[in-house]
């Protein structure tokens, strides 16, 4: 049997503040495939957000091994990590866009930042809105687009420098529902256009629930329950997921009914 694409083990972060020491991350271990749209929930505070930044290492853990495609993250020098980091996507809830600059320089920015040559920066780009649907809107500036479009454009500038890796924190939870499950199918489609691995870090069960294949389930900086995703919605072991469900089946009316997960 083939290794996981990415491996983490018994990752561990604190923070130390006032004299006192918050244990954010306890012992994480999880394996994710390729390929895979693989989904962390919990609560807020739960370390969701944390957990991710150390997959890139924007956050340093303080002990513990990632592994990805077969290299040591943990074990990368500082030039070596800024290299690997090209293989990294990112998207952010709050768009993290550049006001001053328009969509199209938006996207370009990090292959500006990696020297490619102009001609190619710019055939990039039009590929990368042309998949995004933005095409139209590449002179705009981010004040003139709606928060979908803002969303677009990130989605667009963390695949400009063709990552096998996406990392989604809580990309759709500021927009409203029927533009969220539009940036939802963008995602799937570029899951199967590129076999990107996606991770997608959320509060919501209904994200899960729509675009998740696994899930795994932080409480209190521990994982405590991981697994498919119908297996874990369809019988939750741990009390954040039995909270979760219970509360969303109590809602009706909501956008998502089902998906790649269920």
């Amino acid at each position: 049997m083939s290794e996981a694409f990415i491996q983490v083990r018994n990752l561990n972060k604190a923070y130390i503040g006032r004299g006192q020491t918050v244990e954010v991350l306890k012992d994480v271990s999880l394996d994710i495939d390729r390929g895979d749209i693989f989904g962390i929930v919990g609560s807020s505070g739960a370390g969701k957000s944390t957990f991710l930044r150390c997959l890139n290492r924007l956050e340093e853990p303080d002990s513990g091994e990632v592994r990805i495609d077969g290299s040591v993250i943990t074990g990368l020098s500082h030039k070596e990590l800024l290299a690997f980091r090209r293989k990294f996507g990112m998207i952010f809830q709050q768009f993290n866009l550049l006001d001053a600059r328009s969509v199209a320089r938006n996207v370009e920015f990090s292959l500006t930042v990696a020297r490619q040559a102009k001609e190619q920066r710019q055939q990039r780009v039009n590929e990368i809105l042309d998949l995004v649907g933005l095409t139209d809107r590449r002179d705009f500036y981010p004040g003139q687009l709606s928060g979908g479009q803002r969303q677009r454009v990130g989605i667009a500038r963390a695949l400009a420098n063709e990552p096998k890796v996406l990392l989604s924190d809580e990309a759709t939870s500021a927009l409203d529902p029927e533009t969220a499950l539009s940036i939802l199918d963008l995602i799937k489609a570029i899951n199967r256009k590129f076999g990107l691995t996606i991770i997608v870090v959320t509060h919501q069960l209904e994200v899960i629930k729509y675009l998740c294949r696994h899930v795994a389930v932080l409480e209190n900086g521990r994982i405590v329950e991981q697994g498919s995703t119908r297996e874990v919605l369809t019988n939750p072991q741990s009390h954040t997921m039995q909270v979760f469900v219970e509360v969303n089946a109590s809602l009706t009316g909501g956008f998502l009914q089902g998906g790649e997960g269920i």
